[in-house]
Order: structure tokens, then C-alpha cells, then sequence
């Protein structure tokens, strides 16, 4: 869902999550040895963020088998919540996102399932809602005949920002 030029640019990327009923998970440590994103520059990269709610995945199983295209749908909104919750720790305000470059997408599929595209909308209709023009993406999907803890979808976001509003971010 794309949002009018005059209505992204009036509000802030926190005030469209709200207005949509959203409300940004802590952002997760990482489950294994790596970082949960690293900045180079002016650009942000998040580790996968899976669909996490309160630290146990919500969507587990393969979509076309254990979930729903539309719980397929779900998990992908999920997965991409977790990873703006990444961004936000990283960087303070989402405010200072620049543009969302790309949106990377694995998905746990079963054998013969062919709407990845249609789940991982999930994704991109979530970050055009919440960033606007800074939103629009290039992106790319995947599956994985299994994948990590048995989850649904991992996502990734490759993100330019604004260093002028201060921080960096630092690993904890």
C-alpha cells in the first residue's frame, strides 16, 4: 500500500506505525555469533529478523503446507516489524532513514508452493505504509528447502540514512 506524497511527507515514519495500530518490538539479539546489523558509511544492513513476538516465533512450518499464503503474508509483515525495530535501535529515529535500498526475503516454502512474491508483499506493503517514498525498494526472494529454528520468513533490509542527526551504532 503506497501512501499519498502529501501524507508521508507531513508525518513521521513513527506516527504512520501508530496510525496503523503498530507498535515496534524491542529489537532482538542476535540467536547466534554475528551482529544484528552493521553500519558502513551512510548505510544500515540488518542480520534476518524473523517473525518474533515476545522472543518465540509467531509463524513456524512452511507456507503452502503448514501456513496459509496469507499467514505466509503475515509472518514476512512480521519478520520486516522486527527488522524496523533494528533500525530504529540503530539509529534512534526512523525519521533519519534516507531510502530503503533493498528488501531481501527467505521463505520457508513447501515443495511446489509458487506465491512467494504475494508473501513476501507482506514485507514490502509494510515498508512502503511506514516509509513513504523512502520506502520504495529493490528486492529479492529466496527459499530454503529448511530454515533456521523452523521459522516462516527471515527478512532483510539494506537501508541509507542520514548521519547528520548524530549516533552510530554500537554493538552491545
Amino acid at each position: 500500500m503506497h501512501l499519498a506524497e502529501s501524507e508521508t511527507s507531513s508525518s513521521s515514519p513513527e506516527s504512520r506505525l501508530l496510525a496503523a495500530g503498530l507498535s515496534l518490538p524491542k529489537a532482538a539479539a542476535a540467536v547466534a555469533n554475528y551482529e544484528p546489523c552493521v553500519i558502513t558509511g551512510n548505510m544500515l544492513y540488518t542480520s534476518g529478523q524473523l517473525p518474533w513476538i515476545d522472543g518465540q516465533l509467531k509463524f513456524k512450518g512452511k507456507i503452502g503446507k503448514d501456513l496459509t499464503p496469507e499467514q505466509g503474508y503475515e509472518a514476512c509483515k512480521l519478520s520486516t516489524l522486527n527488522a524496523i525495530a533494528q533500525l530504529k535501535s540503530a539509529l534512534g529515529e526512523l525519521s533519519r532513514v534516507i531510502r530503503i535500498v533493498r528488501l531481501e526475503g527467505v521463505l520457508n516454502v513447501a515443495p511446489g508452493f509458487t506465491e512467494h512474491a504475494k508473501a513476501l508483499n507482506g514485507a514490502s506493503d509494510l515498508i512502503n505504509q511506514i516509509f513513504g517514498a523512502a520506502g520504495a525498494h529493490t528486492r529479492m526472494i529466496y527459499s530454503n528447502p529448511e530454515m533456521p529454528l523452523d521459522c516462516a520468513s527471515l527478512v532483510v533490509l539494506w537501508t541509507e540514512f542520514n548521519h547528520a542527526e548524530g549516533g552510530q551504532y554500537l554493538p552491545s
